[in-house]
């Protein structure tokens, strides 16, 4: 085939397969990329996201990461939600969950239909390919926006004219040359909505992140205690945050994904905080197999959904919390005295007699000293 029908075949493979979103760009579409994460790491704004910092010449264009690349294909599958993703908001025995987080790994259903559309890439013309999911250091939202995907909003996330703020990105990087596609325009206009929104302040600006701010960094990638500042507007929180996204107005022609992998477990609809900082490690293992929140474990997992009990007041049970306060994990420990001492205090005081002595873990011990 000539390229131009090389790349309308494969646009209607990808729609075959589930790619409601499709465009083409050259490997040195994204030249302001490269300079923009050396400033975002730089500034720390990464915070404990070394792999990040890891050869930012790979990540800066696809040519670091692979040479030999001609084209990169970005396609996008819709994962928008049914239920309004705030609805939980005013029920603090509720936990929410990230929309993207619900039903299956999207690393998993993407790649596998990303990997189909190569080998129809080279049915139609042999040449070298490779499929990256959110997995390898490729700039998708850049190549996205680079194109035509959608562009960066000011909440530095994708948004698309069509699908709102809810595509999942996989790029396939070929050695094939196709014609590529016209970058998309900027249409936030004056719009904030995102960045006001925002329960951490986690935006200095337009179009900048500080992840060390954000929710869904701290209850995702953190892997250590959550600072104080960011307990109390965690709220009821415990996987990621979706606020920036769900107030974006382009939301209105977003549609619900058809997709059935990407529907929510009945479980995870509206799950009860208490039950799920009850869990143990098989029992987190069992409940979440093949989601991917089951890469955080169960110790982060319980560390989210623990200090969102300590942000339920009175509804929140005190005995969970007590128990959780001699916890193996540091991590639980150190939330569950937080959370005893906000909505237990007296209960919380007299505990500390017995457990704070016997605490070895110096973060831990220093939350026994903050209980009054």
């Amino acid at each position: 085939m000539d390229p131009t029908s090389l790349k309308g075949h494969l646009r209607n493979q990808a729609r075959r397969l589930g790619f409601e979103a499709f465009g083409v760009v050259r490997p040195d579409a994204i030249p302001l990329a490269a300079p923009r994460l050396a400033r975002f790491l730089e500034q720390g704004r990464h915070g404990d996201m070394e792999w990040l910092a890891r050869t930012p010449e790979r990540r800066g264009a696809p040519a670091g990461l692979w040479p030999e690349v001609k084209s990169v294909i970005l396609v996008g599958m819709n994962y928008g939600p049914e239920l309004d993703p705030q609805r939980l908001n005013g029920e603090p025995e509720r936990g929410v969950v990230s929309v993207y987080a619900l039903g299956k790994d999207y690393h998993d259903v993407i790649k596998s239909r990303l990997k189909a559309l190569a080998r129809a890439l080279v049915q139609a013309c042999p040449s070298d390919v490779k499929v990256f999911v959110d997995t390898a250091p490729v700039m998708e939202k850049p190549l996205a926006e680079a194109a035509g995907v959608g562009w960066q909003g000011k909440h530095t996330n994708l948004v698309s004219r069509q699908f709102g703020s809810w595509l999942f990105l996989g790029a396939l990087f070929t050695t094939t040359e196709l014609p590529p596609d016209t970058p998309s325009a900027d249409h936030c206009g004056q719009c904030r909505e995102c960045l006001d929104v925002c329960p951490t302040a986690a935006f200095p600006a337009p179009y900048q992140l500080d992840a060390r701010r954000c929710l869904s960094y701290l209850t995702i990638e953190h892997k250590g205690h959550i600072p104080r500042e960011f307990r109390a507007p965690l709220g009821n929180r415990i996987y990621g945050c979706d606020d920036c996204l769900a107030v974006c107005p382009w939301n209105k022609f977003a549609q619900a994904t058809r997709e059935l992998a990407f529907a929510p477990r009945a479980e995870l609809t509206a799950p009860r905080l208490a039950q799920l900082a009850s869990l143990d490690d098989s029992g987190f293992r069992a409940m979440f197999a093949g989601s991917p929140i089951k890469r955080i474990g169960r110790d982060r997992f319980v560390r989210n959904a623990t200090l969102a009990l300590g942000n339920a007041g009175a509804d929140a049970p005190a005995e969970l919390l007590e128990h959780l306060a001699g916890d193996p994990s540091p991590l639980v420990r150190a939330a569950a005295i937080w959370a005893l001492g906000r909505v237990a205090p007296a209960r919380a005081r007299l505990l500390k007699v017995t457990h704070a002595p016997r605490e070895t873990d110096p973060e831990v011990a220093e939350e026994w000293q903050q209980v009054a």
